[in-house]
Protein backbone atom coordinates (compact mmCIF):
# COMPACT_ATOMS: atom_id res chain seq x y z
CA UNK A 1 0.00 0.00 0.00
CA UNK A 2 1.30 3.55 -0.25
CA UNK A 3 0.51 6.88 1.05
CA UNK A 4 -0.14 9.73 -1.10
CA UNK A 5 -0.40 13.18 -0.71
CA UNK A 6 -4.13 14.37 -2.36
CA UNK A 7 -4.13 18.10 -1.78
CA UNK A 8 -2.28 18.01 1.39
CA UNK A 9 -4.18 14.95 2.66
CA UNK A 10 -2.30 11.80 3.15
CA UNK A 11 -4.13 8.67 1.99
CA UNK A 12 -3.42 5.11 1.46
CA UNK A 13 -4.05 3.21 -2.43
CA UNK A 14 -3.45 0.51 -3.00
CA UNK A 15 -2.07 -0.07 -6.80
CA UNK A 16 -1.92 -2.93 -9.38
CA UNK A 17 1.88 -3.01 -9.05
CA UNK A 18 1.74 -3.26 -5.16
CA UNK A 19 -1.23 -6.23 -5.53
CA UNK A 20 -0.73 -8.22 -8.64
CA UNK A 21 -2.96 -9.91 -10.44
CA UNK A 22 -0.74 -13.31 -9.31
CA UNK A 23 -1.37 -12.22 -6.03
CA UNK A 24 -5.26 -11.89 -6.65
CA UNK A 25 -5.16 -15.29 -8.00
CA UNK A 26 -3.74 -16.37 -5.07
CA UNK A 27 -6.02 -15.04 -2.76
CA UNK A 28 -8.71 -16.04 -5.37
CA UNK A 29 -7.86 -19.39 -6.12
CA UNK A 30 -10.57 -21.61 -4.62
CA UNK A 31 -12.73 -19.15 -5.46
CA UNK A 32 -15.88 -19.51 -7.53
CA UNK A 33 -16.99 -15.67 -8.75
CA UNK A 34 -21.02 -15.52 -9.42
CA UNK A 35 -22.07 -12.87 -11.17
CA UNK A 36 -25.72 -11.88 -10.74
CA UNK A 37 -27.26 -9.67 -13.70
CA UNK A 38 -26.00 -8.68 -17.18
CA UNK A 39 -26.74 -4.99 -17.33
CA UNK A 40 -24.69 -2.12 -16.73
CA UNK A 41 -21.28 -3.14 -15.18
CA UNK A 42 -21.47 -6.83 -15.30
CA UNK A 43 -20.56 -7.71 -18.63
CA UNK A 44 -17.35 -5.51 -18.30
CA UNK A 45 -16.56 -6.64 -14.89
CA UNK A 46 -17.43 -10.51 -16.29
CA UNK A 47 -15.18 -9.87 -19.27
CA UNK A 48 -12.26 -8.27 -17.51
CA UNK A 49 -12.16 -11.33 -14.82
CA UNK A 50 -12.52 -13.79 -17.43
CA UNK A 51 -9.41 -12.43 -19.22
CA UNK A 52 -7.76 -11.91 -16.41
CA UNK A 53 -8.05 -15.80 -16.02
CA UNK A 54 -10.80 -15.92 -12.93
CA UNK A 55 -13.30 -18.67 -12.63
CA UNK A 56 -16.26 -16.71 -13.51
CA UNK A 57 -20.37 -17.68 -13.82
CA UNK A 58 -23.10 -15.50 -14.61
CA UNK A 59 -26.80 -16.16 -13.13
CA UNK A 60 -29.88 -14.17 -14.86
CA UNK A 61 -33.52 -14.98 -15.54
CA UNK A 62 -33.47 -16.89 -18.49
CA UNK A 63 -36.50 -15.26 -20.06
CA UNK A 64 -35.02 -11.58 -19.57
CA UNK A 65 -33.22 -9.79 -22.42
CA UNK A 66 -30.01 -10.12 -20.50
CA UNK A 67 -29.94 -14.33 -20.93
CA UNK A 68 -29.10 -14.02 -24.93
CA UNK A 69 -26.90 -10.97 -24.30
CA UNK A 70 -24.79 -13.16 -22.09
CA UNK A 71 -24.92 -16.16 -24.84
CA UNK A 72 -23.81 -13.72 -27.57
CA UNK A 73 -20.87 -12.39 -25.26
CA UNK A 74 -20.07 -16.35 -24.95
CA UNK A 75 -21.54 -17.13 -21.55
CA UNK A 76 -22.65 -20.89 -22.09
CA UNK A 77 -25.90 -22.35 -19.96
CA UNK A 78 -25.29 -25.38 -18.02
CA UNK A 79 -21.42 -24.36 -17.91
CA UNK A 80 -20.84 -20.67 -17.42
CA UNK A 81 -24.34 -19.46 -17.46
CA UNK A 82 -27.43 -20.33 -15.11
CA UNK A 83 -30.61 -19.23 -13.13
CA UNK A 84 -29.88 -16.58 -10.42
CA UNK A 85 -30.87 -18.49 -7.87
CA UNK A 86 -28.65 -22.14 -9.01
CA UNK A 87 -25.41 -19.18 -9.65
CA UNK A 88 -25.94 -17.99 -6.32
CA UNK A 89 -25.45 -21.34 -4.80
CA UNK A 90 -22.36 -22.62 -6.72
CA UNK A 91 -20.83 -19.11 -6.35
CA UNK A 92 -18.64 -18.64 -3.32
CA UNK A 93 -18.12 -14.85 -4.24
CA UNK A 94 -21.64 -13.24 -5.15
CA UNK A 95 -21.39 -10.16 -7.45
CA UNK A 96 -24.70 -8.62 -6.52
CA UNK A 97 -24.87 -6.68 -10.19
CA UNK A 98 -28.52 -6.05 -10.64
CA UNK A 99 -30.01 -2.66 -10.86
CA UNK A 100 -30.89 -1.24 -6.93
CA UNK A 101 -34.49 -1.38 -7.46
CA UNK A 102 -33.86 -5.36 -8.74
CA UNK A 103 -31.67 -6.30 -5.72
CA UNK A 104 -34.43 -4.95 -3.27
CA UNK A 105 -36.94 -7.41 -5.86
CA UNK A 106 -34.12 -10.31 -5.91
CA UNK A 107 -32.83 -10.58 -2.52
CA UNK A 108 -35.11 -13.08 -0.73
CA UNK A 109 -34.17 -15.69 -3.52
CA UNK A 110 -30.47 -14.55 -3.52
CA UNK A 111 -30.24 -14.82 0.44
CA UNK A 112 -31.66 -18.35 0.97
CA UNK A 113 -28.65 -19.05 -1.54
CA UNK A 114 -25.95 -17.53 0.46
CA UNK A 115 -23.53 -20.26 1.90
CA UNK A 116 -21.26 -19.96 5.33
CA UNK A 117 -18.35 -18.07 4.53
CA UNK A 118 -19.66 -16.61 0.58
CA UNK A 119 -18.63 -12.91 0.22
CA UNK A 120 -21.19 -10.75 -0.97
CA UNK A 121 -20.10 -7.83 -2.97
CA UNK A 122 -21.39 -4.84 -4.74
CA UNK A 123 -20.42 -2.54 -6.90
CA UNK A 124 -22.31 0.40 -4.68
CA UNK A 125 -22.99 0.56 -1.35
CA UNK A 126 -26.86 1.85 -2.13
CA UNK A 127 -28.60 -1.98 -0.72
CA UNK A 128 -26.25 -1.97 2.62
CA UNK A 129 -26.88 1.48 3.64
CA UNK A 130 -30.25 2.17 2.81
CA UNK A 131 -31.52 -1.50 4.12
CA UNK A 132 -34.60 0.18 6.15
CA UNK A 133 -35.42 0.70 2.20
CA UNK A 134 -34.39 -1.61 0.73
CA UNK A 135 -34.89 -4.78 3.06
CA UNK A 136 -31.10 -5.68 2.31
CA UNK A 137 -29.78 -6.96 5.37
CA UNK A 138 -27.33 -9.68 5.08
CA UNK A 139 -26.46 -13.04 7.46
CA UNK A 140 -23.85 -12.19 9.73
CA UNK A 141 -22.13 -15.42 8.60
CA UNK A 142 -20.72 -14.28 5.07
CA UNK A 143 -18.25 -11.46 4.21
CA UNK A 144 -19.83 -8.31 2.84
CA UNK A 145 -17.73 -6.20 0.47
CA UNK A 146 -17.45 -3.49 -2.01
CA UNK A 147 -15.63 -2.59 -5.14
CA UNK A 148 -16.74 0.57 -6.95
CA UNK A 149 -15.65 1.29 -9.99
CA UNK A 150 -15.67 4.97 -11.00
CA UNK A 151 -17.15 4.82 -14.42
CA UNK A 152 -19.47 2.86 -16.40
CA UNK A 153 -19.33 -0.08 -17.29
CA UNK A 154 -18.22 0.73 -21.07
CA UNK A 155 -15.09 2.84 -19.54
CA UNK A 156 -14.33 -0.18 -17.66
CA UNK A 157 -14.02 -2.51 -20.23
CA UNK A 158 -12.26 -0.06 -22.74
CA UNK A 159 -9.97 0.84 -20.05
CA UNK A 160 -9.16 -2.67 -19.00
CA UNK A 161 -8.43 -3.56 -23.36
CA UNK A 162 -5.90 -0.11 -23.71
CA UNK A 163 -4.01 -1.46 -21.03
CA UNK A 164 -5.01 0.94 -18.65
CA UNK A 165 -6.75 0.25 -15.24
CA UNK A 166 -9.80 2.32 -14.11
CA UNK A 167 -10.29 3.91 -10.09
CA UNK A 168 -12.14 1.93 -8.10
CA UNK A 169 -12.80 2.32 -4.49
CA UNK A 170 -13.27 -0.81 -1.92
CA UNK A 171 -14.76 -0.97 1.21
CA UNK A 172 -15.60 -3.97 3.77
CA UNK A 173 -18.79 -4.04 5.34
CA UNK A 174 -18.77 -7.31 7.06
CA UNK A 175 -15.90 -9.72 7.96
CA UNK A 176 -16.77 -12.92 8.84
CA UNK A 177 -14.23 -14.83 7.46
CA UNK A 178 -11.03 -12.78 8.36
CA UNK A 179 -10.26 -12.41 4.93
CA UNK A 180 -13.33 -9.59 3.69
CA UNK A 181 -10.00 -6.94 2.85
CA UNK A 182 -8.30 -9.36 0.83
CA UNK A 183 -11.22 -10.76 -1.05
CA UNK A 184 -12.40 -6.94 -1.89
CA UNK A 185 -8.79 -5.79 -2.93
CA UNK A 186 -8.11 -9.48 -4.86
CA UNK A 187 -11.71 -8.97 -7.03
CA UNK A 188 -10.60 -4.78 -7.26
CA UNK A 189 -7.67 -6.23 -8.91
CA UNK A 190 -9.46 -8.93 -10.98
CA UNK A 191 -11.89 -6.34 -11.99
CA UNK A 192 -9.20 -3.88 -13.82
CA UNK A 193 -8.98 -1.49 -11.17
CA UNK A 194 -5.62 0.52 -12.01
CA UNK A 195 -5.62 1.58 -8.21
CA UNK A 196 -8.34 1.15 -5.21
CA UNK A 197 -8.96 3.71 -2.61
CA UNK A 198 -10.28 2.75 0.92
CA UNK A 199 -13.92 3.99 1.48
CA UNK A 200 -16.99 2.99 3.80
CA UNK A 201 -20.16 1.87 2.34
CA UNK A 202 -21.84 4.70 3.54
CA UNK A 203 -19.25 7.24 2.03
CA UNK A 204 -19.26 5.24 -1.11
CA UNK A 205 -22.66 6.02 -1.73
CA UNK A 206 -23.26 9.37 -0.66
CA UNK A 207 -20.71 10.74 -2.66
CA UNK A 208 -21.86 8.61 -5.74
CA UNK A 209 -25.10 9.95 -5.57
CA UNK A 210 -24.40 13.36 -5.04
CA UNK A 211 -21.84 13.05 -7.98
CA UNK A 212 -23.82 11.50 -10.55
CA UNK A 213 -26.75 14.14 -9.31
CA UNK A 214 -24.25 17.15 -9.78
CA UNK A 215 -20.82 17.24 -11.49
CA UNK A 216 -21.13 14.19 -13.87
CA UNK A 217 -24.50 14.56 -14.97
CA UNK A 218 -27.48 16.16 -13.70
CA UNK A 219 -25.56 19.49 -13.27
CA UNK A 220 -23.72 19.34 -16.40
CA UNK A 221 -26.17 19.07 -18.40
CA UNK A 222 -28.62 21.13 -16.66
CA UNK A 223 -25.44 23.91 -17.16
CA UNK A 224 -25.24 23.07 -20.70
CA UNK A 225 -28.60 23.66 -21.61
CA UNK A 226 -29.16 26.85 -19.67
CA UNK A 227 -25.95 28.52 -21.67
CA UNK A 228 -26.97 27.05 -25.16
CA UNK A 229 -30.95 28.48 -24.31
CA UNK A 230 -28.98 32.08 -23.41
CA UNK A 231 -27.01 31.92 -26.82
CA UNK A 232 -30.41 30.74 -28.69
CA UNK A 233 -32.11 33.15 -27.43
CA UNK A 234 -29.52 36.08 -28.29
CA UNK A 235 -29.62 34.73 -32.05
CA UNK A 236 -26.73 32.78 -31.88
CA UNK A 237 -26.45 29.60 -34.85
CA UNK A 238 -27.46 26.36 -33.17
CA UNK A 239 -24.36 25.51 -34.38
CA UNK A 240 -22.15 28.35 -32.98
CA UNK A 241 -24.01 27.90 -29.77
CA UNK A 242 -23.29 23.49 -29.45
CA UNK A 243 -19.74 24.27 -29.92
CA UNK A 244 -19.04 27.18 -27.46
CA UNK A 245 -21.61 25.36 -25.24
CA UNK A 246 -20.47 21.29 -25.21
CA UNK A 247 -17.92 21.27 -28.47
CA UNK A 248 -15.21 23.00 -27.01
CA UNK A 249 -15.63 21.39 -23.47
CA UNK A 250 -15.37 18.18 -24.51
CA UNK A 251 -12.91 18.18 -27.66
CA UNK A 252 -10.29 20.63 -25.85
CA UNK A 253 -10.75 22.39 -22.71
CA UNK A 254 -11.82 19.11 -20.20
CA UNK A 255 -9.09 17.55 -21.72
CA UNK A 256 -6.55 19.94 -20.68
CA UNK A 257 -7.92 19.46 -17.12
CA UNK A 258 -7.10 15.98 -17.49
CA UNK A 259 -3.83 16.57 -18.06
CA UNK A 260 -2.85 18.96 -15.26
CA UNK A 261 -6.02 20.63 -13.61
CA UNK A 262 -7.81 23.64 -13.98
CA UNK A 263 -4.80 25.98 -13.18
CA UNK A 264 -3.19 24.34 -16.20
CA UNK A 265 -6.05 24.55 -18.76
CA UNK A 266 -6.42 28.15 -17.58
CA UNK A 267 -2.99 28.92 -18.05
CA UNK A 268 -3.17 27.21 -21.48
CA UNK A 269 -6.10 29.68 -22.40
CA UNK A 270 -6.16 33.33 -23.65
CA UNK A 271 -5.68 35.80 -21.33
CA UNK A 272 -9.46 37.40 -22.26
CA UNK A 273 -10.42 33.55 -21.45
CA UNK A 274 -8.40 33.68 -18.42
CA UNK A 275 -9.79 36.77 -16.71
CA UNK A 276 -13.20 36.49 -17.66
CA UNK A 277 -13.27 32.52 -16.22
CA UNK A 278 -11.67 33.85 -12.86
CA UNK A 279 -13.85 36.23 -12.22
CA UNK A 280 -16.93 34.31 -12.78
CA UNK A 281 -15.86 30.96 -10.44
CA UNK A 282 -17.07 32.40 -7.34
CA UNK A 283 -20.66 33.73 -8.88
CA UNK A 284 -21.41 30.09 -10.30
CA UNK A 285 -20.14 29.05 -7.21
CA UNK A 286 -22.11 31.10 -4.93
CA UNK A 287 -25.01 30.29 -6.75
CA UNK A 288 -24.68 26.81 -6.74
CA UNK A 289 -23.41 25.53 -3.70
CA UNK A 290 -26.45 25.80 -1.90
CA UNK A 291 -28.25 23.10 -4.55
CA UNK A 292 -25.65 20.82 -3.85
CA UNK A 293 -25.90 21.30 -0.03
CA UNK A 294 -29.64 20.42 -1.00
CA UNK A 295 -28.48 17.49 -3.02
CA UNK A 296 -26.24 15.97 -0.26
CA UNK A 297 -28.68 16.36 2.54
CA UNK A 298 -31.58 14.94 0.15
CA UNK A 299 -29.07 11.60 -0.41
CA UNK A 300 -28.17 11.16 3.33
CA UNK A 301 -31.74 11.18 4.37
CA UNK A 302 -32.71 8.49 2.11
CA UNK A 303 -34.77 10.75 0.49
CA UNK A 304 -32.98 9.97 -3.28
CA UNK A 305 -32.71 6.77 -2.68
CA UNK A 306 -36.72 6.18 -1.92
CA UNK A 307 -37.50 8.17 -5.29
CA UNK A 308 -35.33 6.02 -7.14
CA UNK A 309 -36.95 2.49 -5.60
CA UNK A 310 -40.51 4.28 -6.48
CA UNK A 311 -39.39 4.81 -10.06
CA UNK A 312 -37.40 2.25 -10.58
CA UNK A 313 -39.74 -0.14 -9.62
CA UNK A 314 -42.77 0.86 -11.27
CA UNK A 315 -43.72 -1.31 -14.02
CA UNK A 316 -43.85 1.15 -16.75
CA UNK A 317 -40.56 2.61 -15.28
CA UNK A 318 -39.04 1.75 -19.00
CA UNK A 319 -41.48 3.79 -21.10
CA UNK A 320 -40.83 6.72 -19.25
CA UNK A 321 -37.55 6.55 -18.91
CA UNK A 322 -37.45 6.14 -22.84
CA UNK A 323 -39.79 9.24 -23.10
CA UNK A 324 -36.96 11.13 -21.07
CA UNK A 325 -34.39 10.32 -23.03
CA UNK A 326 -35.98 10.87 -26.25
CA UNK A 327 -36.62 14.63 -25.30
CA UNK A 328 -33.29 15.07 -24.61
CA UNK A 329 -32.31 13.36 -27.77
CA UNK A 330 -34.80 15.37 -29.95
CA UNK A 331 -33.82 18.99 -28.24
CA UNK A 332 -32.25 21.18 -30.81
CA UNK A 333 -29.19 21.44 -28.76
CA UNK A 334 -28.34 17.48 -28.93
CA UNK A 335 -29.49 17.51 -32.37
CA UNK A 336 -26.91 20.69 -33.40
CA UNK A 337 -24.46 18.05 -31.36
CA UNK A 338 -24.93 15.05 -33.88
CA UNK A 339 -24.42 17.73 -37.02
CA UNK A 340 -21.22 18.86 -35.31
CA UNK A 341 -20.07 15.24 -34.74
CA UNK A 342 -20.31 14.10 -37.85
CA UNK A 343 -17.90 17.03 -38.73
CA UNK A 344 -15.35 16.23 -36.76
CA UNK A 345 -11.85 15.17 -38.88
CA UNK A 346 -12.30 11.31 -37.57
CA UNK A 347 -16.22 10.81 -38.65
CA UNK A 348 -14.98 12.62 -42.63
CA UNK A 349 -14.22 10.46 -45.42
CA UNK A 350 -11.24 12.82 -47.24
CA UNK A 351 -11.39 11.60 -50.46
CA UNK A 352 -8.27 12.90 -53.25
CA UNK A 353 -7.68 13.01 -56.21
CA UNK A 354 -9.76 13.37 -59.65
CA UNK A 355 -13.55 12.52 -59.35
Amino acid sequence: MSKINFGGVEETIVTKDEFSIEKAKQVLKDEVISIIGYGVQAPAQAKNMLDNGFEVIIGHDPKRPGWDKAIKDGWIPGKTLFPMEEAAQKGTIIQYLVSDAAQKALWPAIKQNLNKGDALYFSHGFSIVFKEQTGIIPPDNIDVILAAPKGSGTSVRANFLAGEGINSSYAVFQDFTGRAEERALAIGIAIGSGYLFPTTFEKEVHSDLTGERGVLMGALAGIMEAQYDTLRANNHSPSEAFNETVEELTQSLIRLVDQNGMDWMYANCSTTAQRGALDWKPKFKAATLPVFKELYESVVSGNETAITLKANSAPDYKEKLAAELKEIHDSEMWRAGRAVRKLRPSNRQIKTGTK
